[in-house]
């Protein structure tokens, strides 16, 4: 089963996946997808560990997720577009390499025998990137949302805490 959770920064995103996943589980897992870019970062991280309990696992895999989550487990993918930035820097840029890349594991996650919540970001839907390089990984963004929107059993777009079921 994929849960998909989509919606601005800060729309509750995160706290919905949590509640989701102690729902289905006693222990379920953490998988955390970021680099730490600075020390306001840092704090970022620090508050999203802070917010969980001795119930739940912390996995970090910055991008092979498909083969960091335990068999029969319910993991929440914190987050997809931390994710892609792990490609995109990595790629140096390149949009269609990225993408593909994603794909593939968006393909291989569909194959994994566990519960997963993955959490995106709808980035597309605020202020346009003045760089370049901001406006494609904005296209990255939108195109990787829809592929995992396809393979998801169930999607939920959160606004400002609440949470509209899409699929």
């Amino acid at each position: 089963m994929i849960y998909y959770i989509t919606g601005g920064e800060r729309s509750g995103k995160s706290a919905y996946a949590q509640q989701l996943a102690e729902e289905l589980s006693d222990n379920p897992f953490y998988l955390a997808t970021s680099r730490i870019w600075d020390k306001d970062f840092q704090k970022r991280v620090d508050r999203h560990v802070s917010d969980r309990d001795e119930r739940w696992t912390t996995i970090e895999e910055e991008k092979n997720i498909s083969k960091a989550i335990p068999e029969k487990s319910v993991v929440v993918i914190d987050c997809i577009t931390l994710w892609l930035t792990n490609f995109y820097v990595d790629t140096k840029y390149d949009v269609q390499k990225s993408l593909s890349l994603a794909k593939d594991e968006i393909t291989a996650l569909k194959k994994v025998d566990a519960t997963i919540i993955i959490i995106s970001n709808e980035i597309g839907m605020g202020v346009h990137s003045d760089t370049e390089i901001g406006r494609k990984f904005t296209e990255l963004q939108g195109w990787t949302n829809q592929e995992i929107a396809k393979i998801s059993d169930k999607a939920t777009f959160m606004v400002s805490g609440l949470p509209l079921q899409l699929k």
